[in-house]
């Protein structure tokens, strides 16, 4: 399987270890600490609203709004809890690394690479107006999009490199001892897609993501997005992340999936 599952199964399996920082990639994949996050729901948010109108941006501001309210403990931040509870909520300059979390939905539905830059640009702006928001989510849609579309690692990287400005040349070892915690797109979006570039299965790519000991189901969640587009899922974690899901959600992600794969 591919598809948004990527960036769910990144989610789950990296759950566990937001609060508990490893640094290493020996770890297991699931327990019964595992659990979807925000990663997730505002995943399958994006995704209804490609579904319903992708044309609409009230539509999109609903969707996040609703799915948001719906799960409002799953692990938001604070400026976009207080988002959630506006009657006419307004973007609040974020850099943060939700904007990138939740675009993959947008690779998928598009039908062209302007398309998905297009979509994920408006999937940002109604919360991460700020410029490295609105880059964290383009260069994670381009990257997802060019996956899936048979690109190779070496000209996503290129791509990346020249039209986002993302420094790529780093390597998980050598960040692995001193990175940390970092919620911003510019210091997980880049440390996301190495993660992919460097892998050589799905599984790596995730293991690679939570091996940094930082923000571990967004970085899991992000760096699967674009994995799942360049490699299939395999079956025992497509299955393992589907069954950990909820009537809702499941019902949102197959009916994208038939719609849009």
């Amino acid at each position: 399987m591919k598809g948004i599952l990527g960036a769910i199964a990144g989610d789950i399996i990296g759950s566990v270890y937001e609060n508990r920082p490893i640094k290493t990639k020996d770890f297991e994949l699931f327990s019964t600490r595992s659990i979807f996050t925000d990663d997730t729901v505002m995943t399958i948010a994006i995704a209804n609203w490609l579904c319903e109108d992708m044309s609409s941006k009230n539509v999109l501001i609903s969707n996040l709004q609703y799915f948001g309210n719906l799960y409002p403990n799953a692990g938001y931040g604070g400026r976009f809890i207080h988002w959630l509870m506006q009657e006419s909520p307004q973007p609040y300059e974020s850099w943060g690394n939700g904007s990138a979390m939740r675009v993959s939905p947008c690779a998928w539905a598009a039908e062209s690479l302007e398309m998905a830059q297009e979509l994920a640009k408006t999937s940002a702006v109604v919360t991460h107006n700020h410029p490295e928001g609105i880059k964290g989510a383009l260069a994670t849609c381009d990257a997802i999009y060019l996956a899936r579309t048979g690109s190779s690692k070496e000209r996503i990287k290129s791509h990346i490199e020249k039209n986002y400005g993302y420094d790529l040349s780093f390597t998980i070892d050598g960040i692995r001892p001193f990175y940390d915690f970092d919620v911003s797109c510019q210091g997980s979006v880049p440390e996301s897609i190495v993660c992919f570039l460097e892998a050589d299965s799905f599984e790596d790519t995730i293991r690679n993501a939570v091996s940094l000991g930082g923000d571990a189901d967004t970085l899991a969640a992000i760096a699967g997005s674009i994995a799942s587009a360049y490699w299939e899922i395999p079956k025992d974690i497509s299955y393992k992340s589907i069954n950990l899901l909820d009537d809702i959600l499941l019902d949102v992600f197959t009916e994208f999936e038939e719609k849009f794969m």
